[in-house]
């Protein structure tokens, strides 16, 4: 029991880092086109976006729900909090290396790619919800960057058609105070899909060690993903902030409060649908489909490509690490 409750413990503490680097790696998804607009100073943007980040945790549980029972069988890995403790390796190293190259990859799938590796290496193919992972993680992997994008290109050209006729100056200054409005839109709907996720996998983590008897996320776990997702807020990504908002597309309030709507109105549906998708994968596309409105040549496409590349390996690379994390501790004695 003692080597269960210290294993629980750092299962927890691992999965609030995760959460932490989370927060580090994705506050670009909500303040990377106000910053880079000037519409607000980069401290007073994370402060905000941290704060929403917090709200935006205690909003719903159904993204939690995905991630504890959605993707592996949770009866056949209890008894065996090692798996979650391998999977949440394999994902902070790809959050780390990719946030060393400045790219906004998918911390999501990264945990979801986590889970499926130690799964994978634990129990095999038997021990993945597959029906669940196609419907809930795969298919909106498809979906969410297209959705992202078209968003982004719809709203920009009803913006462009509803003020046709003003004075781009004028329009420019209208949306540096409305982009502050996206912006929290953004922060919040980040909040409801991101921070879940490290709660579904502590629950998780819980109910594997017998210590709870059912899939529900306890109240403390709730409070403790929040905090931890607002703090890694607060430090921030600044590398990924000027590949999010300089090296795509030369950005302006307008197109920056585009982007952020749209992609937030995405990530709210997804959320609602229990749908653990990239807050990147869809803001970023989003801003492509802002800056296709205005001319392909306008969006550096290389970049785009570099982030595509980014996003196909997020999955097989976290698991790979995670399934070689999890034999490792089975050989130390610890996967039970």
């Amino acid at each position: 029991m003692p080597e269960s409750i210290l294993l629980l413990t750092v299962v927890v503490a691992v999965a609030l880092i995760f959460d932490f680097t989370n927060g580090a790696h994705d506050s670009a998804n909500a303040i990377a086109t106000i910053v880079s607009t000037k519409v607000l100073s980069p401290r007073t943007a994370v402060l905000m976006a941290a704060v929403l980040n917090l709200v935006g945790a205690f909003i719903g549980i159904k993204v939690a729900a995905t991630i504890g029972s959605g993707i592996v069988h949770a009866e056949m890995v209890k008894g065996c909090q090692a798996l979650t403790l391998a999977a949440l390796m394999g994902a902070i190293f790809w959050n780390l290396f990719t946030w060393y190259l400045g790219l906004p990859s998918s911390s999501s799938h990264a945990l979801i790619g986590g889970l499926i590796g130690a799964a994978l290496a634990y129990r095999g193919v038997a021990a993945l919800n597959v029906l669940s992972i196609a419907e809930k993680i795969l298919l909106p992997l498809v979906l969410s960057p297209l959705a992202g994008f078209l968003a982004g290109y719809l709203m920009m050209l009803a913006l462009s058609w509803v003020f046709r006729d003003s004075h781009p100056a004028r329009v420019n200054k209208a949306f540096r105070k409305l982009q502050i409005v996206s912006s929290a839109f953004m922060a919040t709907s980040h909040g409801t899909n991101d921070a879940q996720k490290t709660m579904g996998i502590i629950t998780l983590a819980l109910f594997a060690g017998h210590h709870i008897p059912d899939m529900i996320v306890p109240a403390w776990v709730k409070v403790a993903c929040a905090l931890a997702m607002a703090f890694g807020t607060a430090i921030g990504g600044w590398k990924i902030v000027k590949t999010m908002g300089h090296r795509i597309f030369k950005l302006e309030a307008v197109h920056g409060f585009s982007a952020e709507t749209a992609a937030a109105g995405v990530i709210f549906a997804a959320s609602a649908l229990g749908a653990p998708i990239s807050t990147t994968h869809t803001i970023s596309t989003s801003i492509l489909g802002v800056g296709a409105s205005k001319r392909l040549s306008a969006v550096r496409w290389g970049i785009a490509g570099s982030m595509v590349t980014a996003w196909v390996l997020t999955i097989p690379a976290a698991a790979a690490v995670a399934a070689g994390c999890f034999l490792l501790l089975d050989l130390f004695g610890l996967a039970g």
